[in-house]
């Protein structure tokens, strides 16, 4: 028996194998990277799964940070290509912080629903659909079962599904630690800004969590969102962007390419 008999499998060896236990085809998928190496390289094929679900949380069951969650959520959708499909259950959110993350009210439709089933039933309607680069969706309570359904109807669209978990009431966030089907799970939670040389209010700055990612490792991230350039930066890293261009190369991550078009009327659907 040789030496290499007794070599122990990889890493890539080991994730493929967890990947076909977890149910993944061996079809490698296209990924959205963040531009941010220390988050990338946290997530297997450098980014986040296209044609999968992801879940966020605020880090709080207060308004500013299911506000800070959803504008994360925003960021992401305004990368993908397509219209994007918005399912709330509360008609509060501000369309001109989206738009701050280049996700212009233009490419988002919005759907407003009363029920948590109404949500999903919207929810993996919307991921089916081939002609949507993202689907967000205010979910309360999701069951495994649920989440696999939303997992399996984004595989067949091909977008990306954001499930932006809110509750009613504080109880019922105990309901994020249950397992999903999910292929990742972020929380984002607000931190102080970074104090100024001069009077004024500084960028924001997140704990983005990543609380769990198949075949990869939890990590934790401190942020600095760009006010009025829609991009992020890990926090205390120098700023090598001019003006509103960002250089790929460096830490900056814009998360909205495109020039904001003129307001348009707000679209909403009852569900």
């Amino acid at each position: 028996m040789t030496a290499e008999t007794h070599k122990k499998p990889g890493l890539e060896t080991l994730r493929a194998a967890i990947s076909r236990l977890e149910g993944q085809t061996s079809r490698k998928r296209a990924t959205l990277p963040f531009g941010l190496a220390e988050i990338d390289r946290r997530l297997p094929g450098g980014g986040l799964t296209l044609g999968a679900l992801h879940e966020i949380a605020g880090g709080g069951n207060d308004a500013l940070n299911a506000a800070a969650a959803a504008r994360f959520a925003a960021g992401i959708a305004a990368r993908t290509q397509g219209q994007v499909l918005w399912i709330v259950t509360v008609a509060d959110l501000f369309t001109p912080a989206l738009q701050q993350v280049g996700l212009p009210p233009s490419r988002v439709l919005f759907v407003e629903s009363g029920t948590d089933r109404d949500v999903l039933a919207c929810f993996e309607e919307g991921l089916r659909h081939p002609g949507l680069g993202a689907v967000v969706a205010e979910v309360g309570r999701l069951t495994m079962t649920a989440s696999r359904r939303l997992q399996l109807a984004a595989e067949s669209g091909g977008g990306i599904g954001l499930a932006l978990r809110r509750w009613r009431r504080q109880r019922d966030a105990a309901d994020f630690g249950q397992p999903t089907a999910s292929t990742t799970r972020w929380r984002v939670s607000l931190l102080p800004s970074a104090p100024l040389p001069v009077q004024g209010v500084g960028e924001s700055r997140w704990l983005l969590e990543l609380i769990r990612t198949r075949s990869g490792e939890s990590a934790d991230f401190e942020v600095e969102v760009r006010n009025g350039q829609a991009g992020l930066r890990i926090a205390g890293s120098p700023d090598k962007t001019a003006g509103a261009e960002a250089n790929h190369g460096d830490l900056a991550s814009v998360l909205g390419h495109r020039p904001a078009p003129p307001r348009t009327g707000r679209r909403r659907a009852s569900a």
